[in-house]
């Protein structure tokens, strides 16, 4: 639904939100979700600040009562007695546990989680209702499947909580011929990790580094498998990412990666699960889905069935033009 005609809105976002030599999941939702609300008609004014950065300055400098959203990257940061002549709604992709977080949630307006799982874990945590706007997806033409099944592709950064060691040991405990893994995902981040995972990986596990664009659409393209061995993720948008072109997923059930994954209409999975941070749990499945085609087959089908049913950007945009929306007409007849 549409509440209001659409207003102006000031966004408060990582400054690296369109670095192409640093992609994430968080950055291209901001930026999709941005866009997304300057097509429905919002005035949308960004404000990039730096991760860590003091945001008192920034906020003072908004008008009284301007509608103002803020990344959670940056909303620890928020000088929550300073702000309350603001309509202020917090964008949350993860709860960090971090100081101030609980404060400037209570302190909201609103609050927009990027997943049903961050939703229900913001009102568990901290008792604030949440509503969720989960990422959609591009459409994409389907990859057609190789013979053997044999191409892995992980996309991720290369950091401790989406599990590359993981992954890393599991292969390792797969025969050394048969198949190759590619892992695209910035090696920058935290360097010391990134340095570990590829002194302990196999030789069919290859690092790419950041890929976007028609460069990352390639990956896609050349790819049977996507495993994303997360030890923590609030939604993993490669996983709709490669369902969009019919790829199956082999993930992990950490957090909200259960729900991302979905099922296709006729009740089945479009992929396995396995628990996170467990090698041996990860290898088995990759053995099964190496050796058994009629396994491979399955899961291919359940992906096909799955893809029409992903949301896209637009369903996105619409989520967070009504929660903004709502905060608009509420404060403007409450100030």
């Amino acid at each position: 639904m549409n509440l209001s005609p659409p207003g102006g809105v000031h966004v408060i976002v990582p400054d690296d939100i369109d670095d192409p030599a640093v992609p994430s999941g968080g950055n291209a939702y901001d930026r999709r979700v941005l866009d997304g609300l300057r097509a429905i008609g919002w005035t949308v004014r960004e404000h990039p600040v730096p991760v860590g950065a003091p945001l008192g300055p920034v906020l003072e400098a908004l008008p009284d009562g301007a509608v103002t959203v803020v990344d959670g990257l940056l909303a620890a940061g928020v000088p929550v007695e300073r702000v309350r002549r603001l309509r202020l709604v917090v964008l949350v992709h993860m709860l960090f546990g971090v100081p101030g977080e609980r404060e400037v949630l209570h302190a909201a307006d609103a609050v927009l989680t990027t997943s049903e799982w961050c939703r229900r874990e913001v009102a568990s945590r901290y008792g604030v209702a949440a509503t969720a706007a989960p990422p959609g997806v591009e459409p994409a033409p389907v990859t057609p499947p190789s013979a053997t099944g044999s191409r892995l592709l992980c996309v991720a950064a290369v950091l401790p909580h989406k599990g590359q060691d993981v992954l890393a040991d599991a292969l390792a405990m797969l025969p050394d011929a048969g198949w190759s893994c590619l892992c695209v995902g910035s090696l920058e981040r935290e360097p010391g990790y990134a340095g570990e995972v590829r002194g302990r990986a196999p030789a069919g596990m290859r690092f790419a580094g950041p890929l976007v664009g028609a460069d990352l659409d390639a990956a896609y393209a050349d790819a049977d498998l996507l495993v994303l061995p997360s030890r923590a993720d609030s939604y993993g948008m490669v996983v709709t990412e490669a369902l969009a072109r019919g790829i199956p997923v082999l993930t992990t059930t950490a957090q909200g990666l259960p729900d991302t994954l979905g099922h296709a209409p006729d009740g089945s999975r479009p992929g396995v699960l396995v628990p996170p941070g467990d090698p041996a749990a990860l290898a088995a499945a990759l053995r099964r889905w190496l050796s058994e085609p009629s396994a491979r087959a399955a899961l291919r089908s359940s992906a096909l069935l799955r893809r029409p049913t992903l949301p896209g950007w637009p369903a996105t945009a619409a989520l967070a033009s009504d929660v903004l929306s709502t905060v608009a007409m509420r404060e403007s007849t409450s100030r």
